[in-house]
């Protein structure tokens, strides 16, 4: 193998965390790279589920790791797996039925920092979202940064691509949804019903929501700044949102 090159229906997935995630959840794992200084008694729960799946695994310099983990903090571990397949907005609605819970969904509307889609996608899977949803365009992909920041929770979360945000914010109100958005000119969070079927709509890091998007949402919810600086970073201020969705829950 050429380490860093893979196919185009393969992906790494970098670091000892989730890659212990990828096996938990039943991800077919094709090779698993080892750091060759690793000391297999540091990672002997994470060896035995290697052994059981019966998955190959590589001794390789670091070096190799770092090539394949674009230099990201790689733990001394790399698995190579088949791509994950991209939900649809519909199944991402199915989930929340089979759950029997009123659908709770995260719309990321053109987030470009890896490391705060990924983090959005974590604390969505700690909050007991159904499922996140991003553009096709103008917004971080599913990349390995992002599954490295997700730490495992992509394997759990269903993320559908969309070609159009505004559009499927129309298709979740269709399908008994409420839209609230996330801005600093709005309602504050404490004095919102979070209660039914919701879509929350985290906007991107400098821009907020697009015009239109903001214009589909039927609330929008601000969060209290007391200090100098005038916004949250948008992963903090999703994970505040979406907690208080969960509280509200019960």
């Amino acid at each position: 193998m050429s380490y860093g090159v893979k196919r185009e229906n393969e992906e790494y997935i970098i670091g000892r965390n989730a890659v212990s995630e990828a096996l938990k959840s039943g991800r077919v794992i094709e090779t698993i790279f080892l750091q060759d200084s690793i000391n297999i008694g540091s990672i002997h729960n994470l060896a035995e589920k290697i052994r059981e799946n019966n998955i190959t695994r590589k001794r390789v310099k670091t070096a190799n790791l770092d090539l394949m983990s674009k230099d990201r903090d790689h733990q001394g571990m790399v698995a190579l797996a088949g791509a994950k397949r991209s939900a649809t907005v519909e199944e991402i609605l199915e989930i929340s039925k089979k759950r029997g819970e009123s659908p709770f969904v995260i719309v990321a509307d053109e987030i470009e920092d890896p490391h705060n889609l990924g983090a959005i996608i974590r604390t969505a899977e700690c909050a007991g979202a159904h499922g996140v949803i991003i553009p096709k365009r103008h917004s971080v992909g599913i990349t390995e940064s992002v599954g490295k920041s997700a730490a495992g929770a992509l394997e759990y979360v269903s993320v559908a691509k969309v070609s159009n945000i505004a559009q499927t914010l129309d298709k979740l109100k269709e399908n008994g949804l409420w839209i609230y958005g996330a801005d600093m000119r709005g309602e504050n969070w404490c004095e919102i019903d979070f209660k039914g079927a919701a879509a929350l709509v985290i906007g991107s890091e400098g821009r907020g929501m697009s015009r239109l998007v903001r214009e589909k949402c039927d609330f929008i919810v601000s969060l209290p700044m007391s200090g100098h600086i005038n916004s949250l970073n948008a992963s903090v201020a999703a994970g505040i949102l979406m907690y208080e969705v969960r509280r509200q829950r019960g």
